[in-house]
């Protein structure tokens, strides 16, 4: 018996330390399913996740890069940060409100603030593309980024086209789509 629970206990060490965290999201994305085996890298990614209603939120992997965009942001629209909130910016998982409120967002306690991420998106229409401005600073910031898009199955064909015509305007025109494995009985 003092033999199976060392083993148990080595296992259960084993599986916590070599096991991934996955990250928060502000909205729960249903992928559409693909044939597709190809892995996306673990690190230097700009997630984009799209939401059915057409929300736009994204993520990078590493702090220093979202400090940085969050700069360069902040001198595009005008405005300042101060060291807490770029340090609530950069801890956090997903992003996605307007510049004109990213100030008062961060501002907020983590629970504020999923509660309100989830009702927000960043503008990404003809009059007000923030999403565009996100991209171009990441790139600027980070030129080995690899762009992910993470859509909703029931998402609309012209809210996907419209992000990805954003990208082909930035001239970013090498991305990939995160779907789930079709199994073969799916076929």
């Amino acid at each position: 018996m003092t033999a199976m629970s060392d083993v148990t206990v080595l296992l259960l060490t084993f599986f916590m330390l070599t096991s991934t965290f996955v990250k928060k999201e502000p909205v729960q994305v249903v992928t559409p399913s693909s044939v597709s085996e190809i892995k996306i890298p673990e690190t230097d990614i700009l997630q984009i996740l799209v939401e059915p209603s057409g929300k736009i939120f994204m993520s990078l992997d590493k702090q220093p890069d979202m400090k940085a965009v969050l700069a360069k942001m902040g001198e595009e629209y005008g405005i300042r940060f101060t060291p807490e909130q770029e340090r609530k910016f950069m801890i956090a998982s997903t992003f996605g409100v307007p510049m004109q409120r990213m100030s008062n967002f961060l501002n907020l306690s983590a629970e504020e603030q999923d509660k309100i991420l989830n009702t927000q998106g960043i503008p990404c229409d003809s009059s007000d593309n923030q999403f565009k401005s996100w991209v171009r600073h990441a790139r600027a910031v980070n030129p080995d980024l690899r762009i992910a898009i993470k859509a909703d199955a029931d998402t609309p064909y012209s809210i996907i086209k419209n992000v990805m015509n954003s990208l082909q305007d930035l001239r970013e025109n090498r991305y990939n789509l995160i779907t789930a494995l079709k199994s073969s009985a799916e076929g």
